[in-house]
């Protein structure tokens, strides 16, 4: 029985991602930070550990655990992440700091840990990207930039564990049925001040919070498309999924420059001087 683990799955895509497996027949290992969505884990018959992937020592104690187990892990799914929303200065640098440390450090420190288990069975690391990093969009500057690092990140992993017989595949979902949207709004909002210069701009900043809830694709039907693209005997390099994941990249491809600057801040509000 192969053995994936899966982080973040708490609600949303990673949820998805652990029934479609345990489905599937994998022993599924799912990680959560709060020990009441580890127990809701639990209860739905899944290898539940709480896991905060920014802490070092709690990587420790799950590496120890699969190394206990006594065989490899197949297939690791950097899941985790969340989306830092708001103008860029006004979050400035905390912000930034804050969402790479979960979007982009926690995705090297997770595989760093699980290493010796992904070379025992020569795995598969799945990396959870976004067609964010490569379509910029304004009031998301921090989450876009997190998500161009997991791309360049996984290119490099891809080349640097390719001796070790470990393929790494990307993922760049498009809309996808979660509480991101939620969860972005809350990030908007706490950043949100009449002090701030982008104030009179407040509504864009929520449009933006909200824009990864576009006619998304359900969280279920993203799960069969990723358990699908890994049980390929070659695995795909890059995969897109869901709504505007294929369109978007195209967009930002054949568009010139000043004209997607241009619709952008016509969507926005930002086509006006303060």
């Amino acid at each position: 029985m192969p053995t994936v683990l899966i982080t973040g799955c708490s609600s949303g895509i990673g949820l998805a991602l652990a029934e479609a497996f345990q489905s599937a027949g994998f022993e599924v290992w799912a990680s959560a930070r709060k020990p009441e969505d580890v127990a809701r884990l639990q209860a739905i018959g899944l290898t539940a550990r709480q896991l905060d992937v920014t802490d070092e020592a709690s990587l420790a104690t799950l590496a120890t655990a699969l190394e206990q187990r006594g065989s490899g892990l197949d297939l690791l799914i950097n899941n985790a992440g969340y989306g830092a929303m708001g103008p860029l200065l006004d979050g400035g640098v905390e912000a930034m700091r804050r969402q790479f440390e979960t979007n982009v450090f926690a995705l090297v420190g997770v595989t760093r840990a699980l290493f010796p288990a992904l070379r025992r069975a020569r795995g598969l690391v799945v990396n959870i990207g976004s067609v964010s990093g490569v379509l910029v969009t304004p009031f998301a500057g921090v989450y876009c930039a997190s998500k161009a690092a997991v791309h360049a990140l996984s290119d490099a992993l891809r080349l640097e564990l390719a001796p070790f017989g470990i393929r790494v595949m990307e993922v760049q979902p498009g809309a996808i049925a979660s509480s991101f949207a939620s969860n972005a709004g809350r990030e908007a909002e706490q950043l949100l001040d009449e002090q701030s210069p982008w104030w009179p701009l407040r509504e864009g900043i929520r449009a933006r919070a909200r824009a990864s809830q576009d006619k998304p694709t359900p969280a279920h039907e993203f799960a069969q498309g990723l358990l699908k693209a890994v049980q390929q005997a070659k695995p795909a390099p890059l995969v897109r999924l869901g709504n505007g994941s294929r369109a978007l990249p195209l967009l930002q491809a054949l568009l010139p420059h000043r004209l997607q600057q241009w619709v952008l801040k016509k969507r926005f509000g930002l086509d006006r001087t303060l």
